[in-house]
């Protein structure tokens, strides 16, 4: 199972994700997680003790793998090792900090996005583990084909008019790039009538609701021992994983 997670910057995309991992990981799964946003927190969400380099930052690697970054470059470089190699591991969970994906012009080069794209691809497409993607509020790092591999894409929402209005237009991202399943998360509920807002204003499935936590704002995903979190959680990840969900 592959599950791709974003939204507005603010809403809780790392929180999900590292919820997600670590009530897995308590039911046995092998979970793979994955940081490709531009500002790496998973790991601490996570409470990986280290602070982790991106591994867009790995000069050395990226020459390795890449040959010079700024002559002739190889456009399918190694990374089926990068994984085992990589990536760290704590509490049955397997953590790889990517780094963002640029598009064209945005402010990261040609070469390395021609290696963490492989390496996506790689994770989506190869591996056999729940992998769950933490990206930022696009979509850049998934070309069509990964995208087609990704088995979710959960937008977290909360209950204001410009996370809703993201979540609209990563949904309409998603399916142009061949994503069937996409649900929403709403996050940061404190009341009734927001979680309504939500659901009347966007045209897919809500599949769960956190509420607001003072805990889970503090202690991250330690607040999983909260029951209502954890419920909500676990339907999430039950949902997640039916195919009759529409």
């Amino acid at each position: 199972m592959k599950i791709a997670i974003s939204g507005k910057g603010g809403v809780g995309k790392t929180t999900l994700c590292a919820l997600l991992a670590k009530e897995a990981a308590s039911q046995g799964k092998r979970v793979f997680a994955v940081d490709a946003d531009p500002n790496p927190t998973l790991a601490l969400a996570l409470g990986f003790p280290e602070e982790i380099t991106p591994l867009v930052e790995l000069q050395e690697l990226m020459e390795e793998r890449l040959g010079s970054l700024e002559g002739f470059l190889r456009l399918n470089p190694k990374v089926d090792d990068i994984p085992e190699r990589f990536a760290y591991e704590k509490d049955g969970i397997k953590l790889l900090v990517m780094g963002p994906i640029r598009q064209g012009g945005g402010g990261c080069a040609c070469p390395q996005n021609t290696f963490l794209k492989s390496l996506l691809q790689h994770l989506v497409l190869e591996r056999d583990e729940l992998i769950l993607l933490d990206f930022e509020a696009g979509l850049e790092p998934l070309g069509r084909a990964t995208a087609q591999g990704v088995d979710a894409l959960l937008i977290v929402v909360e209950p204001d008019g410009g996370s809703i209005v993201t979540a609209r237009r990563i949904c309409i991202l998603a399916q142009q790039l061949g994503i069937k399943r996409i649900f929403a998360v709403a996050n940061k509920i404190r009341e009734p009538g927001e979680l309504r807002a939500i659901e009347e204003n966007l045209e897919f499935s809500v599949i769960g609701a956190l509420p607001y936590s003072e805990a889970l704002r503090v202690a991250g995903p330690t607040a999983l021992s909260d029951r209502e979190i954890r419920h909500q959680v676990q339907t999430i990840l039950e949902s997640v994983q039916q195919p009759s969900v529409i």
